[in-house]
């Protein structure tokens, strides 16, 4: 008779499997900070976009070979974002990541801090241990040109954008629509597939949708 493995305790195993992966990132993977410093404007329909993807950043996270250590910071556990989060997302307050009322410009030497905007000049060429790569936490309607930009700018830390205008193009759809604007769990997805695959096709086609308006390069030619 072959004995199987009995689905509780292969769940329990899967999940502290996921708890050392993640808790192993703490020490020696690479960071993610997500700016939650400028959601104080947000409507609640907003809020609850960026919880949800806070919370979809999260479980790609746990699922990946090689985690990232997220911070959250600029998050106060007195905030409406913070009560959304809650109630949006299951065991929320389990979650293994740091939540800190600091700013990331407080929190890490300015120099290891590279902010991700979609208005940088300079492409994403790689992501490496020693930097922590920041998200501002925004959505689609709270969005304003170049607020992240400037808010590197006034603190002398670097930015890059995703390279999409380097490996990807631009395909005709119905509305004439482009953008590189993504959400965070989308930049995320990302950067993770990258680090796994030091492959920026293959994580661009993963992380942004054909809903953007961009293919790779390499499907086209």
């Amino acid at each position: 008779m072959v004995l199987g493995i009995c689905p509780q305790h292969s769940k329990r195993f899967l999940r502290a499997l996921t708890k050392e992966k993640l808790l192993e990132a703490k020490h020696s993977g690479p960071r993610l900070c997500i700016d939650l410093s400028m959601t104080h404007h947000m409507s609640k329909k907003e809020l609850s976009r960026l919880a949800g993807q806070i919370r979809r950043l999260y479980g790609s996270n746990k699922k990946a070979d090689r985690p990232f250590w997220i911070y959250l910071t600029g998050f106060t556990t007195d905030s409406p974002l913070y009560e959304e989060c809650l109630r949006m997302n299951d065991g929320f307050s389990s979650y293994l990541l740091d939540i800190t009322e600091e700013d990331c410009f407080n929190l890490f030497p300015l120099e290891t801090l590279v902010y991700l905007t979609p208005d940088s000049e300079h492409a994403l060429e790689d992501v490496a241990l020693n930097k922590v790569y920041i998200l501002g936490g925004l959505v689609d309607e709270s969005i304003q040109k170049k607020v992240t930009f400037q808010k590197a700018w006034e603190h002398s830390v670097k930015t890059a954008r995703l390279p999409i205008q380097e490996y990807m193009v631009r395909c005709q759809n119905g509305k004439n629509y482009h953008s590189e604007i993504l959400a965070i769990n989308q930049v995320f997805d990302v950067l993770a597939t990258y680090f796994e695959t030091h492959s920026w096709p293959e994580a661009l086609k993963k992380g942004v949708s054909s809903g953007k308006g961009y293919v790779v390069r390499s499907l086209v030619e």
